[in-house]
């Protein structure tokens, strides 16, 4: 399996040690590093950084909104990035939630599939350095009535994958008929279908198979012999997930967590998070929704959750490690891939 860590996001301002994490990655050999963007650091400032720090991993967004960025910016950045970093750049796109593009953004969010498939093409029309005239129902260009005359991106034609983090049925279904690589979260190897029957019936339809997509999926690394205290360490993670990330009527995590078989458990969890009852909904998790969307316990627990992973289709891990300081990340991140040597 490929590999890959992540950083940024909404919780993480320790740049500095992110850096250096993703330098030693590089020399560790991982494939890929992923930055992520929320509401606190944007996806695409560290990695320019990284271009010129780091020798061979690839670079990837993980995820760029595109609710803060036309498709065209979206296609330049991404060809930008593809110069500095000498062709290790990837791309991946999501459409967030409502109260990230609404509250943050002042976008409406309507239609996100139309809105992610519309900036897929338009994204692909410019690094085909084909000039960017596009008719759809959110994005037309040039802009009717006015003075604006279609334009072909200041680039040399050129491939950069595309990958996109997407939760909702339809939407995986797009992501298997159009895109290079998947980027799952949610994802449990012990119910696979939860997520990968949509992307294989995309793909299905589109002509294709699996095996023409990256399927990249998070998984949350714990390496221990105290199993019972990294369940319990991970529980108010989990409850954030299904409580905090959407509104009461738009969480796609939650869904993605019913469709695994957890109907009841995330609903109340849910419930008593937008209660304000944050200890309750911790509480409530149940070790099943901590131990079956990871890999956590001795090396041999985490080895055999490895394997799982690879038996379930998945051919790229996302390793995400809780302790925040690098030597620490780092030599959990050297236990991780010795593991995942052996699978």
């Amino acid at each position: 399996m490929k590999t890959a860590v992540t950083i940024g996001g909404y919780a993480n301002s320790d740049i500095a040690g992110a850096i250096e994490f993703v330098k030693q990655a590089d020399k560790l050999g991982v494939d890929r590093v992923w930055s992520a963007e929320a509401w606190g650091q944007d996806s695409v400032t560290s990695l320019a950084y990284l271009a010129g720090q780091t020798e061979r991993i690839g670079l990837g967004t993980g995820i760029m909104q595109i609710s803060a960025r036309v498709p065209s910016m979206i296609a330049m950045t991404a060809l930008s990035m593809n110069m500095l970093s000498n062709g290790r750049f990837v791309l991946g796109l999501g459409v967030s939630g409502p109260q990230v593009v609404e509250g943050l953004h002042g976008v409406a969010y309507d239609s996100p599939l139309t809105r992610l498939r519309e900036t897929v093409d338009i994204v692909r029309l410019g690094f085909r350095g084909e000039k960017l005239n596009y008719s759809g129902k959110r994005h037309v260009l040039p802009r009717p009535g006015g003075e604006g005359k279609a334009i072909r991106l200041d680039h040399p034609p050129t491939h950069i994958p595309i990958f996109l983090a997407t939760l909702a049925p339809k939407s995986l279904e797009y992501t298997g008929a159009a895109a290079d690589g998947w980027l799952g979260t949610s994802f449990s190897p012990d119910y696979p279908d939860a997520h990968l029957t949509h992307l294989k019936k995309g793909a299905s339809e589109a002509g294709r198979s699996l095996e023409d997509l990256e399927i990249s999926v998070a998984c949350h690394v714990s390496i221990g012999d105290d199993v019972e205290r990294m369940i319990e360490d991970k529980r108010s993670s989990v409850a954030f997930t299904m409580g905090a990330m959407g509104s009461a009527s738009t969480n796609f995590y939650n869904d993605a967590f019913k469709r695994a078989g957890f109907t009841d458990d995330a609903k109340a969890i849910q419930e008593l998070w937008l209660q304000g009852k944050r200890p309750e909904a911790a509480a409530r998790v149940p070790d099943e929704m901590v131990t079956n969307f990871g890999a956590l316990g001795t090396p041999d627990m985490v080895l055999e959750r490895f394997k799982k992973y690879r038996a379930a289709g998945v051919n790229s891990l996302s390793l995400r490690f809780d302790e925040v300081g690098s030597p620490e990340r780092i030599g959990l991140l050297e236990q991780a891939l010795d593991l995942i040597g052996q699978v």
